[in-house]
């Protein structure tokens, strides 16, 4: 049966993608907090892997089929493509850590919204921003570039990595598999999928690839955890990895995924909110102004069109 889709956000997924966006970032705190006891990438095996298990427990408990007979001819071949852009995308940013600030980083990360922008209306012409929209998706952009502040060029910081270049080439290429992964659950057989097995391709792909990026990094394992790391790995897994993807899936579904991605600039902003609340990280007017530069943002790519166009379906 066809999916019914909304050409503008309404105020539950506005809900939803405002507090995905805030875990996503506290999750970015939690993560760093954590590192001193589990490595990054080595976190993200371990999160993957629970939420695979999660999300395969929660498709039996819903009575959703996991067998490609049930699924669009061709379509599991796009879920293991979405499943390969989102564990690369994972991939490069911690590679890229090596080589770069993790604020500037975050700035060429954050470009998958304008990849998704980019291509989207190419496939699908409902997506296609006007030019206040695109305004507003600079502005957004804009803010976060102010609120990392060490992204900039010419920070004197950079001088201490001489390869920055190359991280800024991963950040940058991990945005694009962000944005491509967008493009492919939107544009082929795979958007007939229900969101629970969507999701279940992408933290199963990379639960069973992100170990190799790990060893290769030469990360040291151990599964010794201390209560704190335990809880974060839980949290990370079942939240972060389950029930925020899982929202994430339902409402690329249902909702203009171009105007769903501006929220994103929003997880950064946050991440830095909790890293001052929690780890007494440096606090500015700079960040208050950022964020207000971010909401701009997406109110503009978000105003409501002069004529309200009919809902389309897959």
């Amino acid at each position: 049966m066809p999916i019914p889709r909304k050409t503008q956000l309404d105020p539950l997924a506005i809900a939803l993608l405002l507090v995905c966006c805030m875990f996503w970032g506290f999750q970015q705190t939690l993560v760093k907090a954590t590192m001193a006891e589990v490595p990054p990438v080595f976190q993200a095996c371990v999160r993957f892997a629970g939420s695979t298990v999660a999300v395969a427990l929660w498709c039996r408990w819903r009575g959703v089929r996991l067998g490609m007979a049930t699924e669009p001819v061709g379509a599991w071949r796009f879920g293991l493509l979405a499943g390969l852009l989102f564990a690369s995308e994972f991939a490069c940013i911690h590679a890229g850590l090596q080589y770069m600030l993790a604020s500037r980083l975050t700035v060429f990360l954050y470009s998958a919204p304008f990849w998704v922008a980019l291509l989207l209306p190419r496939f699908i012409p409902a997506e296609r921003l006007r030019g206040g929209q695109w305004l507003g998706l600079g502005c957004a952009f804009a803010g976060l570039a102010l609120a990392m502040g060490e992204g900039l060029w010419g920070h004197p910081a950079g001088s201490a990595y001489p390869l920055g270049w190359l991280g800024d080439a991963l950040g940058l290429l991990a945005g694009l598999m962000w944005g491509l992964t967008t493009v492919v659950i939107r544009t082929t057989q795979f958007a007939r999928v229900q969101p629970e097995k969507q999701l279940l391709y992408q933290v199963g792909v990379s639960a069973a690839v992100l170990p190799l990026v790990s060893w290769a990094l030469g990360e040291p394992w151990s599964f010794h955890f201390s209560a704190f790391a335990t809880g974060s790995l839980l949290l990370q897994a079942l939240v972060g990895g389950f029930v925020s993807y899982l929202a994430w899936m339902w409402m690329l579904g249902r909702y203009p995924a171009t105007r769903m991605s501006v929220f994103v600039f929003l997880t950064p902003v946050f991440a830095l909110l909790f890293g001052a609340w929690w780890l007494g990280e440096p606090l500015s007017a700079g960040l208050l102004g950022a964020m207000a530069l971010v909401g701009v943002g997406i109110v503009l790519v978000n105003r409501q069109p002069g004529a309200q166009a009919q809902p389309a379906v897959i």
